[in-house]
């Protein structure tokens, strides 16, 4: 029972703190609303709990033998990230046109497959509790991971939601548009930060 707590608290964590893909969902949630980022919100949760089977089952031996990977992966994530927060950053304040172009189940998915954070997320986890000897262990921590990360998730994109109701003129969700842009581009900086 223990352990269940433990793994729930570590998945609550890393879903819940605020990173990249988070930042993407209560922007999105903002302008598109609950229901358009779901599916956003459902390729993330996805891709992450693949990337999480893939790590737990195999490539943790070839990251622990090959760290300098994680110092490509940083990069060419954290540019990927600057790409996207100066997306958001610059796009459009008109309502009207805003609310055709959501980021749909695809961008959710690749996103965690290049973010630097749901790869150390996922090594750190393999690291905790995948045993060699059996497989229980790791089924039961990515189980729990996939639920924690699908409610964390969609608890971003329902609080975006609910900050769209302060955005009532364009000037707002210019504002908006730029915070949260500007939060992607500081994330992306400190993550290249570190891998250097």
């Amino acid at each position: 029972m223990l352990v269940l707590f433990t793994m729930f608290i570590f998945s609550l964590t890393l879903s819940f703190s605020p990173g990249p893909v988070n930042m993407v969902i209560i922007s999105s949630g903002a302008v598109h609303g609950f229901r358009k980022t779901f599916s956003f919100v459902s390729g993330a949760t996805i891709g992450f709990t693949l990337l999480l089977i893939f790590i737990c089952f195999g490539f943790y031996a070839a990251i622990e033998k090959y760290p300098v990977f994680f110092r490509y992966l940083n990069i060419a994530g954290s540019l990927f990230i600057m790409y996207l927060g100066y997306k958001i950053a610059s796009s459009r304040s008109d309502m009207s046109l805003t609310k055709t172009d959501s980021p749909g189940f695809i961008q959710g998915f690749v996103m965690q497959w290049i973010n630097p954070k749901a790869w150390t997320a996922c090594a750190s986890g393999a690291a905790m509790f995948s045993e060699p000897s059996t497989p229980v262990t790791a089924l039961v921590f990515i189980t729990v991971y996939f639920l924690v990360c699908y409610m964390s998730l969609s608890a971003w994109a329902l609080m975006g939601e609910k900050v769209s109701v302060l955005l009532r003129s364009t000037r707002q969700l210019r504002t908006f548009n730029v915070l949260m842009g500007g939060l992607l581009l500081i994330t992306a900086c400190y993550m290249l930060f570190l891998a250097f």
